[in-house]
Protein backbone atom coordinates (compact mmCIF):
# COMPACT_ATOMS: atom_id res chain seq x y z
CA UNK A 1 0.00 0.00 0.00
CA UNK A 2 2.85 2.34 0.76
CA UNK A 3 4.18 4.17 3.76
CA UNK A 4 1.53 6.21 5.63
CA UNK A 5 -1.37 4.41 3.92
CA UNK A 6 -3.82 2.77 6.29
CA UNK A 7 -6.82 0.49 6.47
CA UNK A 8 -9.53 1.84 8.81
CA UNK A 9 -12.02 -0.23 10.75
CA UNK A 10 -15.65 0.72 11.06
CA UNK A 11 -16.22 3.30 13.78
CA UNK A 12 -17.50 2.24 17.20
CA UNK A 13 -18.77 4.29 20.13
CA UNK A 14 -17.34 4.34 23.64
CA UNK A 15 -18.01 6.98 26.30
CA UNK A 16 -20.03 9.13 23.92
CA UNK A 17 -17.19 9.36 21.37
CA UNK A 18 -16.56 7.51 18.11
CA UNK A 19 -13.35 5.60 17.57
CA UNK A 20 -11.63 3.67 14.76
CA UNK A 21 -8.61 1.36 14.38
CA UNK A 22 -6.02 2.40 11.79
CA UNK A 23 -3.71 -0.37 10.46
CA UNK A 24 -0.61 0.64 8.46
CA UNK A 25 0.75 -2.47 6.64
CA UNK A 26 3.86 -0.62 5.44
CA UNK A 27 4.32 1.48 8.54
CA UNK A 28 3.13 4.94 9.44
CA UNK A 29 6.46 6.72 9.03
CA UNK A 30 9.24 6.19 6.47
CA UNK A 31 11.82 5.22 9.06
CA UNK A 32 9.68 2.27 10.22
CA UNK A 33 8.39 0.86 6.93
CA UNK A 34 11.19 -1.62 6.35
CA UNK A 35 10.53 -3.74 9.41
CA UNK A 36 7.25 -3.04 11.26
CA UNK A 37 3.52 -2.66 10.80
CA UNK A 38 1.83 0.19 12.70
CA UNK A 39 -1.50 0.14 14.57
CA UNK A 40 -3.27 3.17 16.04
CA UNK A 41 -6.59 3.97 17.68
CA UNK A 42 -8.05 7.29 16.45
CA UNK A 43 -10.68 9.67 17.82
CA UNK A 44 -13.22 9.78 14.98
CA UNK A 45 -15.69 12.33 16.37
CA UNK A 46 -15.54 15.86 17.72
CA UNK A 47 -13.95 16.09 21.13
CA UNK A 48 -11.56 18.18 23.17
CA UNK A 49 -9.03 16.78 25.64
CA UNK A 50 -10.61 13.31 25.73
CA UNK A 51 -8.78 11.19 28.32
CA UNK A 52 -8.77 7.45 27.70
CA UNK A 53 -6.96 4.15 28.32
CA UNK A 54 -6.44 1.66 25.49
CA UNK A 55 -5.74 -2.01 24.90
CA UNK A 56 -4.83 -3.42 21.47
CA UNK A 57 -4.93 -7.20 21.03
CA UNK A 58 -3.59 -9.05 18.00
CA UNK A 59 -5.54 -12.31 18.03
CA UNK A 60 -3.98 -15.74 17.55
CA UNK A 61 -6.11 -17.37 14.83
CA UNK A 62 -4.67 -20.88 15.31
CA UNK A 63 -6.84 -21.58 18.34
CA UNK A 64 -3.87 -21.72 20.69
CA UNK A 65 -4.94 -18.54 22.45
CA UNK A 66 -1.52 -16.96 22.31
CA UNK A 67 -2.71 -13.43 21.65
CA UNK A 68 -0.42 -10.42 21.51
CA UNK A 69 -1.71 -7.83 23.97
CA UNK A 70 -0.62 -4.22 24.33
CA UNK A 71 -2.49 -2.77 27.31
CA UNK A 72 -2.34 0.36 29.42
CA UNK A 73 -5.24 -0.47 31.73
CA UNK A 74 -2.80 -1.31 34.48
CA UNK A 75 -1.71 2.33 34.62
CA UNK A 76 -3.07 4.62 37.33
CA UNK A 77 -5.99 6.90 36.55
CA UNK A 78 -3.95 9.91 37.62
CA UNK A 79 -1.04 9.42 35.22
CA UNK A 80 -2.14 6.61 32.93
CA UNK A 81 -4.80 7.99 30.56
CA UNK A 82 -3.71 9.51 27.29
CA UNK A 83 -5.26 12.78 26.16
CA UNK A 84 -6.57 13.10 22.61
CA UNK A 85 -6.98 16.79 21.99
CA UNK A 86 -9.11 16.90 18.82
CA UNK A 87 -10.80 14.83 16.13
CA UNK A 88 -8.21 12.75 14.28
CA UNK A 89 -5.85 12.50 17.25
CA UNK A 90 -4.32 9.04 17.52
CA UNK A 91 -2.57 6.80 19.99
CA UNK A 92 -0.81 3.55 19.16
CA UNK A 93 2.38 1.82 18.07
CA UNK A 94 4.56 2.70 15.10
CA UNK A 95 6.40 -0.60 15.67
CA UNK A 96 3.45 -2.79 16.57
CA UNK A 97 4.84 -6.05 15.07
CA UNK A 98 7.77 -6.98 12.88
CA UNK A 99 6.43 -7.49 9.37
CA UNK A 100 8.46 -10.60 8.48
CA UNK A 101 7.49 -12.34 11.72
CA UNK A 102 3.84 -11.42 11.23
CA UNK A 103 3.71 -12.95 7.74
CA UNK A 104 4.71 -16.40 9.11
CA UNK A 105 2.82 -16.23 12.43
CA UNK A 106 -0.47 -17.69 13.63
CA UNK A 107 -1.86 -14.15 13.77
CA UNK A 108 -2.22 -14.07 9.98
CA UNK A 109 -4.76 -16.35 8.36
CA UNK A 110 -5.88 -16.10 4.73
CA UNK A 111 -4.12 -12.73 4.53
CA UNK A 112 -6.35 -11.43 7.33
CA UNK A 113 -5.58 -10.11 10.80
CA UNK A 114 -7.93 -9.79 13.77
CA UNK A 115 -7.24 -6.79 15.99
CA UNK A 116 -9.42 -6.10 19.00
CA UNK A 117 -9.41 -2.75 20.71
CA UNK A 118 -10.68 -1.90 24.18
CA UNK A 119 -11.20 1.77 25.02
CA UNK A 120 -11.85 3.17 28.48
CA UNK A 121 -12.88 6.83 28.52
CA UNK A 122 -12.01 8.54 31.79
CA UNK A 123 -14.71 10.89 33.05
CA UNK A 124 -13.70 12.51 36.29
CA UNK A 125 -14.40 15.53 38.39
CA UNK A 126 -11.78 16.93 40.70
CA UNK A 127 -13.21 17.90 44.05
CA UNK A 128 -11.00 20.75 45.12
CA UNK A 129 -11.19 21.79 48.70
CA UNK A 130 -13.12 25.04 48.81
CA UNK A 131 -11.75 28.05 50.64
CA UNK A 132 -13.71 29.34 53.57
CA UNK A 133 -16.52 31.64 52.52
CA UNK A 134 -16.35 35.33 53.29
CA UNK A 135 -19.49 36.84 54.73
CA UNK A 136 -20.42 40.20 53.23
CA UNK A 137 -22.62 42.31 55.51
CA UNK A 138 -25.83 43.89 54.29
CA UNK A 139 -25.51 47.19 52.50
CA UNK A 140 -24.92 50.10 54.86
CA UNK A 141 -25.68 52.72 52.22
CA UNK A 142 -28.94 53.64 53.94
CA UNK A 143 -27.16 54.05 57.26
CA UNK A 144 -24.62 56.46 55.82
CA UNK A 145 -27.19 58.48 53.89
CA UNK A 146 -29.33 58.58 57.02
CA UNK A 147 -26.38 59.93 58.96
CA UNK A 148 -25.94 62.58 56.30
CA UNK A 149 -29.56 63.63 56.80
CA UNK A 150 -29.28 63.65 60.60
CA UNK A 151 -26.13 65.75 60.58
CA UNK A 152 -27.44 68.35 58.10
CA UNK A 153 -23.98 68.35 56.57
CA UNK A 154 -23.97 69.77 53.06
CA UNK A 155 -27.71 70.51 52.96
CA UNK A 156 -28.70 72.84 50.15
CA UNK A 157 -32.49 72.95 50.19
CA UNK A 158 -35.22 73.65 52.74
CA UNK A 159 -38.62 72.02 52.50
CA UNK A 160 -41.35 73.98 54.23
CA UNK A 161 -44.10 71.51 55.04
CA UNK A 162 -47.14 73.23 56.50
CA UNK A 163 -44.86 75.61 58.37
CA UNK A 164 -42.34 73.02 59.59
CA UNK A 165 -38.96 73.23 57.88
CA UNK A 166 -36.80 70.26 56.88
CA UNK A 167 -33.25 70.47 55.53
CA UNK A 168 -32.18 68.10 52.77
CA UNK A 169 -29.92 67.63 49.74
CA UNK A 170 -31.24 68.47 46.30
CA UNK A 171 -29.36 65.73 44.48
CA UNK A 172 -30.61 63.04 46.86
CA UNK A 173 -34.22 64.18 46.49
CA UNK A 174 -33.92 64.46 42.72
CA UNK A 175 -32.29 61.04 42.41
CA UNK A 176 -35.10 59.39 44.36
CA UNK A 177 -38.15 61.20 43.00
CA UNK A 178 -38.94 62.55 39.54
CA UNK A 179 -41.40 64.94 41.17
CA UNK A 180 -38.69 66.46 43.34
CA UNK A 181 -36.36 66.57 40.34
CA UNK A 182 -38.92 68.67 38.52
CA UNK A 183 -39.51 70.94 41.50
CA UNK A 184 -35.81 71.46 42.09
CA UNK A 185 -34.35 71.72 38.62
CA UNK A 186 -37.03 72.60 36.08
CA UNK A 187 -37.05 76.23 35.10
CA UNK A 188 -40.80 76.41 35.39
CA UNK A 189 -40.79 75.16 38.97
CA UNK A 190 -37.99 77.48 39.92
CA UNK A 191 -40.04 80.37 38.62
CA UNK A 192 -43.11 79.47 40.66
CA UNK A 193 -42.89 81.93 43.50
CA UNK A 194 -45.76 80.29 45.33
CA UNK A 195 -43.70 77.16 45.85
CA UNK A 196 -40.08 78.28 45.86
CA UNK A 197 -38.47 80.99 47.95
CA UNK A 198 -34.87 81.96 48.39
CA UNK A 199 -33.77 82.42 52.00
CA UNK A 200 -30.57 82.02 53.92
CA UNK A 201 -28.79 81.19 50.64
CA UNK A 202 -30.80 77.95 50.43
CA UNK A 203 -33.59 77.14 48.04
CA UNK A 204 -36.84 76.72 49.95
CA UNK A 205 -39.73 74.68 48.59
CA UNK A 206 -43.17 75.03 50.11
CA UNK A 207 -45.20 71.83 50.34
CA UNK A 208 -48.76 72.34 51.55
CA UNK A 209 -50.05 68.94 50.45
CA UNK A 210 -48.43 66.90 53.24
CA UNK A 211 -48.48 66.73 57.00
CA UNK A 212 -45.06 67.21 58.61
CA UNK A 213 -45.10 63.73 60.17
CA UNK A 214 -45.88 62.17 56.78
CA UNK A 215 -43.12 64.10 55.06
CA UNK A 216 -40.68 63.14 57.82
CA UNK A 217 -41.49 59.47 57.25
CA UNK A 218 -41.12 59.95 53.49
CA UNK A 219 -37.75 61.67 53.99
CA UNK A 220 -36.69 58.75 56.19
CA UNK A 221 -37.36 56.41 53.27
CA UNK A 222 -35.67 58.65 50.69
CA UNK A 223 -32.41 58.56 52.64
CA UNK A 224 -32.56 55.16 54.36
CA UNK A 225 -34.66 53.10 51.90
CA UNK A 226 -36.69 51.68 54.80
CA UNK A 227 -40.00 52.35 56.49
CA UNK A 228 -40.19 54.03 59.87
CA UNK A 229 -40.95 51.83 62.87
CA UNK A 230 -44.22 49.90 62.92
CA UNK A 231 -45.60 51.73 65.94
CA UNK A 232 -45.39 54.99 63.99
CA UNK A 233 -47.11 53.49 60.96
CA UNK A 234 -49.99 52.21 63.11
CA UNK A 235 -50.62 55.60 64.72
CA UNK A 236 -54.08 56.91 63.76
CA UNK A 237 -56.78 59.25 64.87
CA UNK A 238 -59.12 58.44 67.72
CA UNK A 239 -61.72 57.29 65.19
CA UNK A 240 -59.43 54.46 64.13
CA UNK A 241 -60.01 54.84 60.36
CA UNK A 242 -57.36 53.26 58.15
CA UNK A 243 -57.29 56.45 56.09
CA UNK A 244 -55.96 58.31 59.13
CA UNK A 245 -53.02 55.99 59.77
CA UNK A 246 -49.54 57.11 58.90
CA UNK A 247 -49.16 54.04 56.69
CA UNK A 248 -52.13 55.10 54.57
CA UNK A 249 -50.97 58.70 54.31
CA UNK A 250 -47.47 57.55 53.44
CA UNK A 251 -48.91 55.37 50.68
CA UNK A 252 -50.67 58.42 49.27
CA UNK A 253 -47.46 60.46 49.46
CA UNK A 254 -45.47 57.72 47.74
CA UNK A 255 -47.98 57.68 44.91
CA UNK A 256 -47.95 61.46 44.53
CA UNK A 257 -44.16 61.81 44.64
CA UNK A 258 -43.41 58.84 42.39
CA UNK A 259 -41.69 56.69 44.99
CA UNK A 260 -42.56 53.26 43.65
CA UNK A 261 -40.58 51.23 46.17
CA UNK A 262 -42.06 53.17 49.08
CA UNK A 263 -45.53 52.51 47.73
CA UNK A 264 -44.82 48.78 47.56
CA UNK A 265 -43.41 48.78 51.09
CA UNK A 266 -46.59 50.47 52.32
CA UNK A 267 -48.73 48.00 50.36
CA UNK A 268 -46.87 45.09 51.95
CA UNK A 269 -47.29 46.59 55.41
CA UNK A 270 -51.01 47.30 54.96
CA UNK A 271 -51.57 43.84 53.51
CA UNK A 272 -50.58 42.28 56.84
CA UNK A 273 -53.47 44.06 58.57
CA UNK A 274 -56.26 43.03 56.20
CA UNK A 275 -59.27 41.64 58.04
CA UNK A 276 -63.00 41.33 57.48
CA UNK A 277 -63.51 44.68 59.19
CA UNK A 278 -60.78 46.53 57.28
CA UNK A 279 -60.70 44.99 53.82
CA UNK A 280 -63.29 47.25 52.20
CA UNK A 281 -61.69 50.49 53.36
CA UNK A 282 -58.24 49.14 52.49
CA UNK A 283 -59.53 48.33 49.02
CA UNK A 284 -60.77 51.90 48.59
CA UNK A 285 -57.42 53.22 49.78
CA UNK A 286 -55.49 50.97 47.37
CA UNK A 287 -57.67 51.96 44.44
CA UNK A 288 -57.20 55.66 45.17
CA UNK A 289 -53.41 55.49 45.09
CA UNK A 290 -52.60 52.98 42.34
CA UNK A 291 -51.62 50.29 44.84
CA UNK A 292 -52.44 47.46 42.47
CA UNK A 293 -50.81 44.64 44.45
CA UNK A 294 -52.73 45.61 47.57
CA UNK A 295 -55.94 46.02 45.60
CA UNK A 296 -55.66 42.52 44.14
CA UNK A 297 -55.18 41.02 47.60
CA UNK A 298 -58.18 42.94 48.95
CA UNK A 299 -60.46 41.83 46.10
CA UNK A 300 -59.51 38.19 46.60
CA UNK A 301 -59.94 38.38 50.38
CA UNK A 302 -63.31 40.14 50.08
CA UNK A 303 -64.55 37.60 47.54
CA UNK A 304 -63.55 34.68 49.75
CA UNK A 305 -65.21 36.19 52.85
CA UNK A 306 -68.05 38.10 51.23
CA UNK A 307 -70.88 37.03 53.53
CA UNK A 308 -69.02 38.61 56.47
CA UNK A 309 -67.59 41.58 54.59
CA UNK A 310 -70.97 42.89 53.43
CA UNK A 311 -72.01 43.42 57.06
CA UNK A 312 -69.16 45.87 57.73
CA UNK A 313 -69.21 49.65 57.72
CA UNK A 314 -66.44 49.57 55.16
CA UNK A 315 -68.67 47.81 52.68
CA UNK A 316 -71.34 50.46 53.23
CA UNK A 317 -68.64 53.03 52.49
CA UNK A 318 -67.94 51.31 49.17
CA UNK A 319 -71.61 51.35 48.22
CA UNK A 320 -71.88 55.06 48.95
CA UNK A 321 -68.52 56.27 47.65
CA UNK A 322 -66.95 53.62 45.40
CA UNK A 323 -69.74 51.66 43.68
CA UNK A 324 -67.34 50.54 40.96
CA UNK A 325 -65.28 48.71 43.58
CA UNK A 326 -68.37 46.91 44.82
CA UNK A 327 -68.89 45.75 41.25
CA UNK A 328 -65.27 44.58 41.07
CA UNK A 329 -65.79 42.51 44.20
CA UNK A 330 -68.84 40.88 42.64
CA UNK A 331 -66.95 40.12 39.45
CA UNK A 332 -64.18 38.56 41.55
CA UNK A 333 -66.80 36.46 43.35
CA UNK A 334 -68.12 35.29 40.00
CA UNK A 335 -64.63 34.29 38.96
CA UNK A 336 -64.09 32.37 42.20
CA UNK A 337 -67.40 30.54 41.83
CA UNK A 338 -66.94 29.23 38.31
CA UNK A 339 -65.89 25.76 39.47
CA UNK A 340 -68.61 25.69 42.15
CA UNK A 341 -72.19 24.47 41.81
CA UNK A 342 -74.96 27.02 41.32
CA UNK A 343 -76.50 26.13 44.67
CA UNK A 344 -73.51 27.16 46.78
CA UNK A 345 -73.56 29.70 49.56
CA UNK A 346 -71.52 32.24 47.61
CA UNK A 347 -74.04 32.13 44.80
CA UNK A 348 -76.81 33.14 47.20
CA UNK A 349 -74.68 36.05 48.38
CA UNK A 350 -74.29 37.17 44.78
CA UNK A 351 -78.03 37.11 44.34
CA UNK A 352 -78.67 39.03 47.53
CA UNK A 353 -76.22 41.76 46.54
CA UNK A 354 -77.64 41.94 43.05
CA UNK A 355 -81.25 42.51 44.18
CA UNK A 356 -80.45 44.71 47.18
CA UNK A 357 -80.81 42.12 49.95
CA UNK A 358 -78.46 41.21 52.77
CA UNK A 359 -77.38 37.77 53.92
CA UNK A 360 -80.33 37.57 56.31
CA UNK A 361 -82.78 37.79 53.44
CA UNK A 362 -83.89 41.30 54.37
CA UNK A 363 -84.17 44.08 51.86
CA UNK A 364 -81.53 46.75 52.34
CA UNK A 365 -82.93 50.23 52.40
CA UNK A 366 -80.99 52.37 49.95
CA UNK A 367 -79.22 55.35 51.41
CA UNK A 368 -80.33 58.79 50.34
Amino acid sequence: MGVGKHIASETFTVGGYQWAIYFYPDGKNPEDNSAYVSVFIALASEGTDVRALFELTLQDQSGKGKHKVHSHFDRSLESGPYTLKYRGSMWGYKRFFRRTALETSDFLKDDCLRINCTVGVVVSTIDYSRPHSIQVPDSDLGYHFGSLLDSNEGVDVILNVSGERFHAHKLVLAARSTVFRSKLFDDESEGDKNEVNESEDLKEIVLDDLEPKVFKAMLHFIYRDTLVDDYELDASSSMGSIFDTLAAKLLAAADKYDLGRLRLLCESYLCKGISVASVASTLALADSHHAMELKAVCLKFAAENLSAVIRTDGFDYLKDNCPSLQSEILRTVAGCEEPCSSGGKSQSVWGQLSDGGDTSGRRVRPRI
